[in-house]
Formats: C-alpha cells, structure tokens, sequence
C-alpha cells in the first residue's frame, strides 16, 4: 500500500494533488503544532495586478499548546466574503469559472469553526473534481510516536503502507537506509510544474489549484499530472 501524508492546507498548490494521486492513502496530519505564516490558512491566487494572498484569519490565543486540529477560525472578521470577493474578481472571466462557481459561494457563505475542517472539505471536493480516487483520513485516528523520519516510519507500520512518498523536503530528514531495513520502500517527490493558459499576463507558477480549475476545467488533472511521474512508475520500481 502507498501511502502519503501532509498538513492541512488551505486551497493548495497542484504539487500536492500530484503527491495524492501517487499513493492508495492520504493522511491529514492535523495532530502537529500550528505555525503561523505556512500554508495551513493562507495561499496565493493571480490577479490582474499580480499574485496575492488569501489569509483564512485564526484564533492564535494559546496557538502554541494546540494541534492544527484544534485551531479555530476567526469568525468575527467577514474573511469568507471578502475571500469569495477576491476569487471573483480575479477568475469571473476564466472559461471554467462559471463550472464551479455555485460550489465556492457556497463555502464562503458558511461558518467554519476549525481551519482543519474547511480544509479537509475543500481537499475532499477537489479531488473529487479532479478525479483523483484517494482517500483522506485523520492522523487524529491512530497515536503515532517519534519525530521527523521516525515518526513518518511509525505511521507507515501502523498504517501497514509498504511504500511511502515523501515530499521534496524529506530528503533532508528521512533515513532512508532505516526505512529499508523495516521493509518500506520510499519515493521523494519532484514535481514538474506545468504551464498552462492563465488570464492577466505572463504565466505565474505556484498558484493555488483553484487557478488551475478555473482555467483548464475538465483538463485540469491531465495538466497537473504532465511530466511527472505516476503510480504506475512507482509499482514498477517495486
């Protein structure tokens, strides 16, 4: 079994729908500390004056004795409106806006109360538009222990993967050579962003997906996934 993981993030890049599609299981490892300024609430999306960020605001009061999973949203502030605001604003033109429009209304009119539940939902529906057929779990269901290579090993026994995908950074971290010997195969991900048609100018890579959605619609996941490599490349080096 393949297996993957990650932090919860807010509309993310296509680097970690690829990582996805690589792998039988995907885990939201919201059970780690919250760090302000990451990827956890905020990303970018292009605008005819450039890329900018959506910031989802949190209650950081005691921010640091808390999982991700227990970080809530700042209700208080009307983020959601002027979150959907900006989306319209920069992508109403696009030639598949209209296609997903009702389902982005829809979130931002609601309340969310964690960070990790709007993330978690939104992650769901994207890959299901996109067609990636992975399921999301919750590290929250088992009690991994360790740190770092250690601790990504330990759900990798728990969760009875036999190959793991690491992101790029993991190079810098896994012991490889200690994976081998309990018998897990890994594989550190390089992604190849692709370029594709964007509106306002000069194509800016490292979007948000919804940059991708909005501009290549039902093509999004064979662009996402050009130049790079698959899950059948990695059942072959088995």
């Amino acid at each position: 079994m393949i297996l993957t993981a990650h932090q919860p993030v807010y509309i993310p890049w296509l680097g970690l729908f690829h990582k996805i599609a690589l792998a039988d299981t995907f885990i939201s490892f919201d059970q780690v500390q919250y760090q302000p300024r990451d990827w956890n609430n905020r990303n970018r999306i292009k605008t005819f004056n450039g890329d900018i960020w959506l910031t989802v605001p949190v209650l950081k009061k005691g921010y640091l004795d808390k999982k991700i999973s227990e970080i809530e949203i700042n209700n208080e502030l009307a983020w959601g409106k002027k979150h959907w605001k900006s989306i319209r604003l920069a992508y109403s033109k696009a030639p598949y806006f209209s296609l997903y429009a009702d389902y982005f209304e829809d979130v931002y009119s609601r309340e969310w109360k964690t960070i990790t539940e709007l993330n978690v939902s939104m992650l769901k529906w994207f890959l299901n538009v996109l067609g990636i057929d992975v399921p999301v779990r919750s590290a929250g269901e088992w009690m991994f222990q360790g740190r770092k290579s250690d601790l990504v090993l330990d759900m990798c026994k728990q969760v009875g993967a036999t190959t793991y995908i690491f992101g790029s950074l993991g190079e810098d971290y896994a012991d490889v050579d200690v994976f081998n010997e309990a018998g897990t195969a890994v594989h550190f991900q390089k992604y190849n962003h692709p370029s594709y048609t964007q509106l306002h100018g000069e194509f800016i890579p490292y979007m948000s997906i919804l940059d991708l959605l909005f501009n290549c619609g039902a093509n999004s996941l064979e662009v996402l996934m050009s130049d790079n490599l698959t899950k059948s490349d990695i059942l072959k080096c088995k």
